[in-house]
C-alpha cells in the first residue's frame, strides 16, 4: 500500500513539473515577443520624429508654392523660410532655441523669432533657393540630418506640375 502512495506523489511532481516548464516556456516567448515589440515600437516612432519635419516643410512650401510666394530669407541671425512672402501676410519657418518654428503675421510686420509658435523640437534649419530649386537640411533633436529638395513648380516656369517631389537623402524621390 505504501508503494502505491509514493507512486501517485511522484506522479503529481512530474505533472508540476511539466506545468513549470511549460509556463516557463510561454513567459520566454511573451518576454521576447515584448522586447521586440518595444523595439519595433521605438524604431518607428524615431523614423516618424525624423520625417516628421521635412514632411511639415514640403506641405507647407507646396500650399505657397506660386509666383514669388516663396523666398528665403535671414530673420534672427538664422535661416528662414518666408512662404507667401508676396503677400500681405506671410508665414515664416524657422529654427529657434531648439525648436521648429512658424510665425504667422503681417509680412512686413517686425517680430523676434521667440514670437514663433513651436512646431517640433529641432537643432538647427539651414536652407537655400537658387534657380527654382530650395533645398532644406533640418537637424533634428538627435543630430540625424535630413535633406529635402523641392523643385518649384513657380521656379523658372520649366518645370513639369509633378516636379515639387521631396528627395530626402538621395533615397529617391517620395510622394
Amino acid at each position: 500500500m505504501r508503494e502505491k502512495r509514493v507512486k501517485h506523489h511522484i506522479d503529481g511532481l512530474v505533472a508540476l513539473l511539466l506545468f513549470g516548464v511549460f509556463a516557463a516556456c510561454v513567459l520566454v516567448v511573451l518576454l521576447t515577443g515584448a522586447d521586440a515589440y518595444r523595439r519595433l515600437t521605438e524604431r518607428d516612432q524615431a523614423a516618424y520624429e525624423r520625417r516628421t519635419g521635412v514632411q511639415y516643410i514640403a506641405t507647407r512650401v507646396r500650399q505657397a508654392d506660386h509666383a514669388g510666394g516663396v523666398a528665403v530669407e535671414d530673420f534672427g541671425g538664422a535661416d528662414a523660410l518666408i512662404l507667401g512672402a508676396d503677400e500681405t501676410y506671410a508665414a515664416r519657418v524657422y529654427c529657434y532655441d531648439g525648436w521648429l518654428m512658424e510665425l504667422y503675421c503681417l509680412a512686413e510686420e517686425p517680430m523676434e523669432p521667440q514670437d514663433g509658435q513651436r512646431i517640433m523640437e529641432a537643432e538647427a534649419l539651414a536652407l537655400s533657393l537658387e534657380d527654382g530649386l530650395l533645398e532644406v537640411t533640418l537637424t533634428a533633436a538627435g543630430g540625424t540630418e535630413d535633406t529635402l529638395r523641392l523643385s518649384l513648380r513657380s521656379g523658372d516656369g520649366d518645370g513639369p506640375l509633378g516636379a515639387a517631389r521631396p528627395d530626402v537623402n538621395g533615397e529617391g524621390a517620395a510622394s
